[in-house]
């Protein structure tokens, strides 16, 4: 249950001010009595309060270690904006990671350049880009009018220069803050730009934003105009590293379904789209659609739609060729409109969450002045445009629904099953209502934290970690941040709830409580926690408590997954250790490592479960800076019904012959 404002400034206040709420007010009665009685003595001795104040004092981490020198002229420091960008690059790409999570910043550095061809294209300039990944360096060729050769440098280095601050030579780009670019180049150790215009170029090579090399001339070989970019991630900065070519492409992918008319080249692929968002929305889920897949292009706004049998909604949201995971209020307003749309088509007053359940869209708009609330541009701020949106998208779809009544009346029948759905769960939610009394102050086995999704930034880390029984828990509790880390233990292993209906949830306390603990009975848009963190055993017990989990958010609330909310927690399968060091291993080859490296005494222990695992070492296994976390991503929507139907349906004898064939020899017990 959601706390309320109120109810968080009591408990702050409860917190802050508990020496008060402890102390007695004494009045001169009392006074004049104590006199009378034997004074007060401490437990503690004077001296040993000392001692332990001076060790405190030693291990703080921020205790200065000099004399601070004197405050002149020559302490005035300039840090230029490339060398910032490398000293602050999470307040420029979001987050670095290794490349296994789509938003990695590898991926945001070749995302930047590609938008400044994809810009290109957009202005009329070039129909085709070039990219290819070899040994971790990237080259991407556009065909476009090329940067003008004299400000090469300058608009590959100095911050706030560049053309897109000019509406007449770029109207609708992403890229409007001239950092995306400079941020390429301070962030990799080898960086190259040419540009090519009418028969001359510019080439200039930069190595961690300084540069190393220019030159300019005409050229010998005429090529066409455009840009060629080249450049390595810098691995003081994002450690090892690698591509994974699923990412690259799927983004390539994007690009293509957002600018009809453009083609890609990558590995020997052209990834180009004829239809735009209804491309997109075919890859995704044609095989589930109830209905043909519907669409809409306007010069500013375009967006295809359809709906499946699935529980719950499902966006693909951009800005300007830029997919804003976390929408926006380009995608409120769709919303809105969509709604209005289907009401004014039928004559009817459908409510909201029967008239969307079960939806995917993907929307796009062309914004001239994009506001986005964070340098990652993953949300839009703009509020000028709703009227807008809103308008245009009830009459696209207004028209749409005219042209199509066959579909227009299987949107009809889904809306209506929706709505049917909705009346048989609200029934059972009030055979459930004495049980939500009960809990709705306090939700059995959830270790709450401070602070919440709704509490802005101070929410913005907070996670709740799904754990397997009473014995992991214990472990976690002793060693969370109870700031920001909430815990839900379950019993064991929870129900299986593949083909299940929506209204079994209520049926089954133990899932019943954690969709109660998340906030996310009425809409996954209300969501407690910025992270939802499963965290079971490394054995099959775990895993099968995995699958379980993921089989509930998947069938029930799918959107949680796509939206990238869902992770899975790694913890180490091994301890090595010797008498000076301890290294935890994640793998039998980083076992296998740690033991050479540590020599022949050292002591190998196998962690079975997390229960095994102490608080005091548990702590850096759930600490934001150095625990290990895989996303839970889908590939495409219409690839989740099957995959839930073979591991988790009742073909039991396909299963078993599937796990027979794909057993390891050599199983690690």
């Amino acid at each position: 249950m959601k706390k309320t404002k109120e109810s968080k400034d009591e408990q702050e206040s409860e917190s802050e001010f508990l020496a008060w709420k402890k102390a007695k007010t004494i009045d001169k009665k009392s006074a004049d009595k104590s006199k009378k009685e034997e004074s007060f003595v401490p437990g503690v001795s004077e001296k040993q309060t000392a001692e332990n104040l001076a060790k405190a004092r030693a291990i703080d981490p921020f205790k200065s270690k000099k004399a601070a020198a004197e405050y002149t002229d020559a302490q005035i420091q300039h840090l230029d904006a490339l060398s910032h960008i490398r000293l602050r690059s999470g307040m420029y790409i979001g987050r670095l990671g290794d490349g296994s999570n789509q938003n990695d910043g590898i991926y945001i550095l070749l995302k930047e350049i590609i938008d400044n061809s994809v810009d290109e294209f957009i202005m009329g300039f070039g129909n085709r880009i070039d990219v290819s990944i070899e040994n971790n360096i990237v080259s991407v060729r556009d065909f476009g009018r090329g940067i003008p050769l004299s400000k090469v440098v300058e608009c590959v280095s100095e911050i706030n220069t560049g053309a897109k601050y000019n509406d007449d030579v770029f109207q609708f780009s992403v890229g409007m803050n001239g950092v995306g670019t400079k941020a390429v180049n301070a962030l990799s150790s080898h960086f190259r730009v040419v540009s090519v215009r009418d028969g001359n170029f510019t080439d200039a090579i930069f190595s961690k934003g300084r540069l190393i090399s220019q030159k300019s001339g005409a050229l010998k070989n005429m090529q066409a105009n455009g840009t060629y970019f080249e450049f390595q991630p810098d691995e003081e900065i994002f450690g090892k590293y690698s591509f994974n070519l699923e990412f690259v492409e799927k983004r390539l992918w994007n690009y293509a379904y957002l600018n009809t008319g453009l083609t890609i080249r990558f590995g020997g692929r052209d990834f180009t789209s004829e239809n735009g968002l209804l491309d997109l929305l075919k890859s995704e889920i044609e095989s589930e659609s109830i209905y043909k897949i519907g669409s809409y292009r306007g010069e500013h706004l375009q967006f295809a739609f359809t709906h499946t049998n699935a529980y719950g909604e499902n966006y693909f949201s951009f800005v300007n060729g830029q997919y804003t995971s976390d929408g926006g209020t380009h995608l409120s307003a769709f919303k809105e409109g969509f709604l209005k749309g289907v009401n004014d088509f039928f004559h009817e007053n459908y409510k909201s969450e029967d008239v969307r359940d079960g939806i995917t869209a993907a929307v796009l708009v062309k914004v001239k002045d994009p506001i986005f609330e964070s340098q990652t541009k993953n949300k839009l701020g703009n509020t000028d445009i709703r009227a807008w949106i809103v308008a245009e998208t009830q009459s696209g779809l207004d028209d749409w629904l005219h042209k199509n009544p066959k579909e227009a009346e299987l949107l009809k029948q889904k809306i209506e099953a929706n709505e049917k759905l909705r009346t048989e769960l609200n029934s059972v939610k009030k055979e459930a209502k004495e049980a939500a009394k009960k809990i709705s102050l306090k939700i059995p086995k959830l270790k709450d934290c401070r602070f919440h999704l709704e509490d802005g930034e101070k929410g913005a880390q907070s996670m709740i970690f799904v754990t397997e029984g009473d014995s992991a828990t214990g472990s976690m509790i002793g060693s969370r941040d109870p700031a920001f880390q909430a815990i839900f233990s379950l019993r064991g292993k929870p129900e299986n709830m593949y083909g299940k209906k929506q209204s079994d949830i209520y049926k089954n306390e133990e899932l019943y409580n954690l969709m109660m603990a998340l906030g996310i009975e009425q809409d996954t848009s209300l969501l407690r926690y910025s992270k939802i963190v499963i965290a079971t055993d490394a054995d099959n017990d775990g895993f099968h408590i995995r699958n379980l989990v993921l089989t509930f958010f998947l069938g029930y609330f799918e959107e949680l997954v796509t939206s990238g909310r869902v992770w899975i927690l790694e913890t180490p399968l091994f301890r090595a250790r010797n008498k000076k060091d301890t290294i935890y291993c994640y793998s039998e080859a980083e076992r296998d490592k740690a033991v050479k490296k540590l020599g022949a005494g050292a002591e190998v222990t196998r962690f079975k479960g997390l229960g095994e695992i102490s608080p005091h070492e548990f702590r850096q296994f759930i600490d934001p800076k150095t625990m290990h976390l895989t996303p839970v991503e889908v590939q495409a929507l219409k690839n989740v019904p099957p995959l839930l139907a073979f591991y988790m349906g009742k073909n039991t004898p396909e299963r078993r012959d599937f796990i027979v064939h794909h057993l390891k020899e050599d199983i690690d017990a």
